[in-house]
């Protein structure tokens, strides 16, 4: 891509704001020195990972690049056996901390996605954490090595606190004995060595080694005789000191040594990621969307937005180019947006054609040209000799020299700076020579004779930059397929210029001419009228949408309120039918008690068999049966709680566990929990769910009231019991009460759903377990079964009498 156009459509502005939201030098200078590509597959790559990025951020958040440090020349030297100095190997731990916190970055977005086009990239970071933690260990700073970093080094400074101790007893003994001779009573260092201050005229009173002099010579720093043996020791002990961090280093950059491919590999791969990242920025920056692609040369942007301008004021624009036209000529008057809107254009592309996303609506199109010309601005070279005009046509030879049908040429104002009839002449010229060649082109111009050129031109279009003459302001809009008109008149009056000159001006204009410009206002009045037709049209569409719902809720409502009305009529209907029943029962009963006669027993017997009988088809027949609801087996209409009916199995019973991705779950029915999918279950309205057909007391006669009770239990007894949400003093005797229904129904196992909270009402439910005698054994729930916010406890039979 030719630099010119870079520099010409401003693309340099955008690498500035792509450079500021890179953290790493090497990433920096990749976000600096990105250009436009021009091979498909190579750009789809690119735009792939910006998308992936992006993804990854709105998901996972944003990852940190900014502790990589350059270490390349640290490697170097490494390869030659070299030790590498303090700052060099705590900017390779800086390095692996980014390398670790990058991975697990990784690791947290992949539990998440399908693979994606960085994860080759994450898979190669490798943060040789032993290495990092081992430089760590021994250096706390820049000027600072650990005195853990080896037993040795840890000796020695031992050693040297000792010592220090000992001259500092010794000086502050002389101090003492000294006072009269000393200028102040202080220990002062000089080249190294402890000395003591003491005045001119006394300094041979104190024996020692004279080390410096004041300026005013008033003072001499002497280290004094008794201290000197023990300096010497303190210098000895420090260079055993250098000599061991030596040998620290040494160790450390033998290990860094070790792990130098993989180094060199993180320093590349991070780089490479935070320049990734940063363009998923930039794209969240902007709103932008990845393009799609192609080599057809169609250009189909929807909602484009110029990047550098503000968003919040910036009009899109919808542009169409290589499909059915190949020439785009826009006109319109000055200030309208016809430059920005050719600065889009080229822009996106080359964003684009860079593995950037573009500030435009998803699904926008764009094309691969290989090179992209634009003669945009006023380039007039005072220099060179050249006007407005030469300048332009300058540049417009070059492009025309080197354009191909694969190139994409852009030109504002074509023609301009010269006579306005010789300069539509050679605009329509130069245009039609890269309309023939098929060379994309967009160009804008006041030019009438262009727009005519447009209109009788097949494969080239017209489009304008609309504008309100009313409030004498651009709408920026950009309109395909409608030529625009200059409106000079209508602004001039406005603008209150007599309306005698107007019409003077118009008499100057051929009738030719004032006939079009009519015919252009008359299709602009149409396409107002049309768009406020369309807007009153959507409004009407949306205020029937409205009523159409207001009225489906209320036919709901209609239907509920039939239904219970319904119902509750039949229920009436049914203690009516249930009252004479019971009377029936009664008179054949009394009747019985006055007669000692067998047969008219039998027949009165007889009688009220075919009574009940004809009695319970009448409550059949009275039953109300609720319209039947269409079936959902979508796995979220299913939640842990549901009662639900197992129809493979004929049992009822709970969800306790959410559907996983192939729509399987868990059912308690009972003492059994099963596995089944969502299209084998059916969602229960009741309240309570049935037992297991072979519970105790289900179905066989029984003798004594009890079983009696205990077959009406097992019927109606639920499982579990929930009471989360109780106090202390509610649940007790609600769990109280359940484990004797449940022991009546004969629940081997039974569930109470108590939660985690404080663990006040978990302690209650289970000290109360321990004393019932109906409990066989208690414990908490498994993996599965709720953990500890249930307790599973299992009835005891043994002791029942």
């Amino acid at each position: 891509m030719n630099d010119k156009v870079l520099r010409t459509l401003e693309y340099d502005k955008i690498l500035a704001m792509l450079t500021e939201l890179a953290a790493t030098p090497a990433g920096k200078e990749a976000c600096r020195s990105l250009v436009p590509m021009d091979d498909a597959q190579e750009i789809r790559d690119a735009l792939a990972n910006t998308t992936d990025a992006v993804t990854r951020q709105f998901r996972s958040g944003t990852v940190a690049f900014g502790g990589v440090k350059d270490i390349r020349d640290s490697l170097k030297r490494l390869a030659v056996g070299s030790v590498l100095t303090i700052p060099e190997l705590m900017n390779i731990a800086s390095l692996l901390e980014v390398a670790a916190r990058v991975k697990a970055y990784n690791r947290k977005d992949s539990e998440e996605i399908l693979p994606d086009s960085l994860d080759p990239y994450f898979d190669v970071v490798e943060p040789a954490p032993s290495l990092c933690r081992e430089i760590r260990r021994c250096i706390l700073s820049e000027d600072e090595i650990s005195d853990d970093a080896s037993p040795t080094l840890k000796g020695i400074r031992r050693q040297l606190h000792a010592l220090d101790d000992r001259i500092h007893a010794q000086l502050n003994s002389l101090l003492l004995s000294s006072q009269d001779y000393l200028q102040d009573h202080v220990i002062t260092m000089r080249d190294g060595r402890y000395c003591l201050p003491v005045k001119a005229e006394h300094k041979s009173r104190v024996a020692g080694i004279v080390h410096d002099q004041s300026s005013s010579g008033s003072t001499f720093f002497i280290e004094p005789i008794a201290v000197v043996r023990l300096n010497n020791e303190g210098k000895e002990l420090e260079l055993a000191e250098r000599k061991e961090i030596e040998v620290i280093l040494s160790s450390l950059s033998n290990q860094a040594a070790l792990e130098a491919d993989h180094l060199a590999a993180d320093y590349e791969v991070l780089c490479k990621l935070d320049f990734i990242f940063a363009k998923a920025s930039l794209s969240r920056k902007m709103k932008g969307s990845e393009p799609v692609f192609n080599t057809e040369g169609i250009i189909r942007l929807k909602d484009a937005r110029h990047p550098l301008l503000d968003a919040k004021r910036v009009v899109p624009i919808t542009v169409t180019l290589g499909e059915s036209f190949d020439l785009l000529i826009v006109t319109g008057p000055n200030t309208g947006g016809k430059t920005v809107s050719l600065k889009t254009v080229g822009l996106l592309s080359l964003m684009g054609q860079a593995g950037l996303h573009i500030p435009a609506f998803e699904g926008s199109q764009l094309s691969v040209f290989p090179e992209i010309y634009a003669d945009i601005g006023d380039e007039q070279s005072i220099e060179q000799n050249l006007s407005t005009f030469s300048s332009h046509m300058v540049n417009i030879v070059s492009i025309l020299e080197k354009a191909d049908p694969s190139s994409l040429c852009l030109f504002d104002e074509l023609g301009a700076g010269t006579d306005p009839v010789e300069g539509a002449a050679l605009a329509m010229s130069i245009l039609t020579f890269l309309h023939n060649m098929k060379t994309r082109t967009m160009a804008t111009t006041h030019y009438s004779e262009l727009k005519l050129f447009a209109l009788s031109t097949p494969g080239v279009e017209n489009a304008s930059c609309e504008f309100d003459v009313n409030t004498l302001r651009p709408t920026y809009r950009l309109l395909i397929g409608i030529p625009g008109k200059s409106n000079a008149f209508a602004i001039s009056s406005k603008l209150g210029l007599p309306d005698y000159l107007i019409d003077q001006a118009r008499e100057f204009i051929g009738e030719q001419q004032l006939s079009f410009e009519d015919v252009i206002t008359d299709l602009e009045n149409t396409r107002t009228e049309l768009e406020k037709e369309q807007e009153e049209a959507s409004r009407y569409k949306e205020e029937i949408k409205r009523l159409r719902e207001r009225l489906s809720r209320s036919n709901e409502n209609l239907e509920e309120k039939r239904e219970r009305m319904m119902r509750e009529a039949n229920e009436d209907a049914k203690k009516i039918v249930q009252e004479a029943k019971s009377f029936v029962d009664e008179t054949i009963r009394n009747v019985n008690r006055i007669t000692d006669d067998t047969n008219i027993r039998r027949e009165l017997e007889k009688e009220r068999r075919a009574a009940n009988e004809r009695l319970n088809q009448l409550n059949e027949k009275l039953a109300y049966q609720a319209p039947a609801k269409k079936k959902s087996n979508r796995p979220e209409t299913y939640h842990v709680g549901d009662k639900v009916k197992v129809l493979s199995l004929n049992l009822s019973g709970t969800i306790s566990t959410l559907p996983d991705a192939k729509g399987n779950l868990y059912v308690q029915m009972g003492i059994l929990r099963s596995s089944v999918n969502v299209n084998d279950i059916e969602l229960l309205q009741e309240d309570t769910i049935n037992g297991p057909a072979g519970a105790v007391g289900g179905s066989r006669k029984q003798k004594a009231n009890a079983s009696a009770i205990k077959m009406g239990k097992s019927m109606s007894i639920s499982p579990e019991v929930n009471v989360i949400g109780k106090t202390v003093d509610e649940a007790v005797p609600i769990v109280d009460k359940y484990i004797d229904d449940a022991w009546l129904a004969h629940l081997e196992q039974v569930r109470i759903i108590h939660g985690r909270g404080t663990g006040a009402l978990k302690k209650a439910v289970q000290g109360l377990l321990k004393r019932n005698k109906h409990v066989k054994s208690f414990r908490l729930g498994e993996f599965g079964e709720g953990s500890g916010g249930v307790t599973i406890a299992e009835l005891d039979y043994g002791k029942k009498k």
